[in-house]
């Protein structure tokens, strides 16, 4: 548990996925509706009716199309999301604009969402535009929940959607929703959803042991349109998860193994204003806060411990359309705060605390940024963009009374260019910015006299370059992107303590060096009347200082998955009947050189080679509306349908194969076998 418990015991369309400015004239717009340029051509939006067909119960549902991104785990409480192998933990993940952050347990994953509440999800790969957000080395995830005016029928006042869900593999899962009209398109709209599931079966029909949970979320929302170009958003969501699960949640439980209660909640609160003017002048404010906690009673050692994140803070922005330009100006502060502590009989606790009098250990972070940026129409064919942020970063650590800051500047350039009608070139060039972040709050407890901090600690510095090019005429689009990324002074705690330094505690964030990822993606599909087929190919290579990066000894930094690519055709004659079918393919990645860090601190004699082995995929998706109109639908879906058993590149490799009886329990979890959901819908 806490000090590195990885250590061991000692230790669309037939997809409907659209590419963000990859087929609009104008450059295309992010969730807040600012244009997109930089990056544009591997940006991804997954819209509603997409949500819906995939039945999307988890992360890996939601994204399990899009090229740029990855999500192992296997149980919900344990998937991290990947893009281009980088964790979540360097993204800025926003729902409706409030951002998601911090670790609670390396173990778990960062990024909690109910796909039943989502509009549409907007995924933004690599470093982008200035209005990007805090600390997106790794890109942006913008998750934008639904909105009541939107869904109500033509005539209609109030309306509301009630769903059951049954899944062999192995639960059921509730839903009802309810929207009304208050006044004018001021609108209010409230969700339940209860999620059961027990423990699945992987493809060789093994049941994988506390991998079930309970989930239950409540959302209310209330807002719309004022008059006048003013527009305001109010909403609550409550997600609860529980279960019993391993000490190690993302990796397998033995038959044997103890289980342990444990439970993740996460409350989110937001305000949204915007306003848009007939003079080109616009304004959009966010304000928000967010407390996530996890428990898990460790019965056998130190009893029931806990962990809690809390953030507030507000991004406010001027929109101006002067000539030909479209400027983008704006402000945002965060103030996060991690807390963990032991909630056991102290006599249970103590004899694990290196300090017997602290029991509850507390970091704060307070960070500041100011950003600009330009979109200009140089000429009809020629759109550049161009901006700049400022960060500053304070963190804090309260229970120790040390802490450290930084601040810097980042800047980005972008151009697109239509050739002909149809094709187009498109380029850019971005760097991020981020400094230390509080920490995983599972590890904030440290021994007396020795630093969790290394006391030359710079900030990371990213540079991001891509270019493509995309075509779209006459039912067939296509697009090809080549990008470079560089960070330079990597921040990680790494694997076990170096006992030469004996300032370091187990747990220590230092700069490791430089990570370099270099990749491709293709995409192309094409669509005819009812029918559609749409592809993409994705490979990237991650390394850093030369090395190829793995999801145990570079965790809460990234993870490498094989060359992967993916087909999905549709068809899809009437509004009433759709189907399609999609097969995926990920290749092998052998011979990924790992344990540096062990070798190096002498733990074992030499690294070690290990291989993931590849898989295919292969899903169905269908839905009927059976009188022609959306009051009754019928869904259902085969996952994994040949009964594959892998695990997923995005999980933690095998460290079984290695035959070194310390790191056998070292292992991704196998994902779920065939999975059949049916799903029956009433819309009133």
């Amino acid at each position: 548990m806490k000090f590195r418990t990885a250590i061991l015991s000692s230790c669309a369309a037939a997809f409907t996925l659209t590419s963000h400015a990859a087929f609009a004239e104008e450059g295309d717009t992010d969730s807040a509706g600012d244009i997109v340029v930089v990056g544009a051509l591997t940006d991804v939006e997954i819209d509603r009716e997409e949500i819906e067909v995939l039945q999307a119960n988890d992360l890996a549902d939601l994204f399990r199309n899009v090229p740029s991104v990855s999500v192992g785990g296997g149980v919900g409480l344990a998937q991290k999301i990947y893009v281009r192998g980088l964790e979540d933990s360097l993204l800025n993940v926003t729902i409706d604009g409030a951002p998601q952050r911090g670790t609670l347990f390396h173990h778990i994953g960062r990024v909690t969402i109910e796909p039943e509440i989502l509009e549409t999800v907007d995924v933004q790969a690599g470093p982008g535009e200035a209005t990007a957000g805090f600390g997106a080395v790794g890109g942006a995830i913008r998750f934008r929940t639904r909105n009541a005016v939107d869904m109500l029928q033509d005539g209609r006042d109030i309306g509301g959607i009630a769903k059951a869900g049954w899944f062999s593999n192995d639960g059921y899962k509730l839903s009802g929703t309810l929207y009304g009209r208050i006044a004018g398109d001021i609108g209010i709209l409230a969700s339940y959803v209860h999620v059961n599931r027990d423990p699945y079966k992987d493809g060789d029909g093994v049941r994988q042991l506390a991998t079930g949970a309970e989930q239950n979320l409540g959302f209310v929302k209330v807002g719309g349109e004022l008059g006048g170009g003013h527009r305001i958003t109010a909403s609550y969501e409550q997600r609860r998860e529980s279960g019993r699960f391993g000490q190690r949640p993302n990796w397998p439980v033995l038959a044997g193994d103890r289980l342990f209660e444990a439970k993740g909640k996460r409350q989110t609160a937001i305000l949204n204003y915007g306003f848009e003017g007939d003079s080109g002048v616009g304004v959009e404010a966010t304000g928000y806060w967010t407390r996530t906690n996890f428990s898990q009673d460790r019965f056998d050692r130190w009893g029931l411990y806990g962990a809690e994140i809390e953030t507030y803070g507000f991004d406010v922005r001027a929109k101006l359309a002067i000539a030909n330009h479209d400027i983008t100006i704006g402000a945002e502060h965060r103030r996060d705060r991690v807390t963990s502590e032991y909630l056991a009989d102290p006599a249970m606790w103590q004899p694990w605390a290196w300090d017997p009098n602290i029991g509850r250990f507390t970091e704060k972070g307070s960070l500041m940024g100011v950003y600009v940026q330009d979109h200009w129409r140089v000429a009809d064919p020629l759109l550049i963009s161009f901006g700049a942020r400022y960060d500053a970063y304070d963190l804090d650590q309260k229970t120790y009374r040390t802490g450290t800051q930084s601040d810097g500047l980042s800047f980005n350039v972008g151009a697109e260019f239509e050739i002909v009608p149809g094709l187009s070139l498109n380029a850019g060039f971005a760097e991020a910015f981020r400094g230390k972040e509080i920490g995983d709050a599972f590890t904030l407890e440290k021994r007396p006299g020795r630093l969790s901090l290394s006391p030359t600690l710079r900030p990371e510095r990213v540079d991001n370059l891509e270019g493509g090019v995309k075509y779209d005429l006459g039912g067939f689009t296509a697009s090809a992107v080549y990008y470079e990324m560089t960070i330079r002074n990597v921040i990680l705690d790494q694997l076990g303590r170096d006992t030469a330094r004996p300032i370091q505690d187990a747990v220590y964030y230092e700069n490791v060096g430089k990570f370099k990822s270099k990749g491709v993606e293709l995409r192309a599909g094409y669509r005819t009347g009812p029918f559609s087929i749409d592809g993409y190919y994705n490979h990237y290579d991650s390394r850093l200082n030369g090395n190829r990066i793995e999801g145990y000894e570079h965790i809460a930094l990234g993870n490498s998955m094989g060359h992967n690519w993916a087909v999905t055709a549709g068809f899809q004659p009437s509004d009433t009947f759709n189907f399609r079918a999609s097969l995926t393919r990920v290749e092998d990645l052998n011979d990924i050189e790992v344990l540096f860090r062990e070798s190096q601190l002498g733990f074992i004699d030499g690294t070690r080679f290990i291989n993931k082995p590849g898989y295919t995929t292969v899903d169905l998706f269908g839905s009927w509306r059976p009188f022609g109109t959306d009051r009754l639908e019928l869904q259902a879906a085969v996952y994994n349908l040949f009964d594959k058993r892998y695990i997923a590149h995005a999980s933690v490799a095998d460290y079984g194969q290695l035959g070194l009886p310390d790191y056998a329990i070292v292992s991704g979890l196998p994902e779920p076998g065939r999975n059949v959901r049916l799903t029956a819908s009433v819309r009133f």
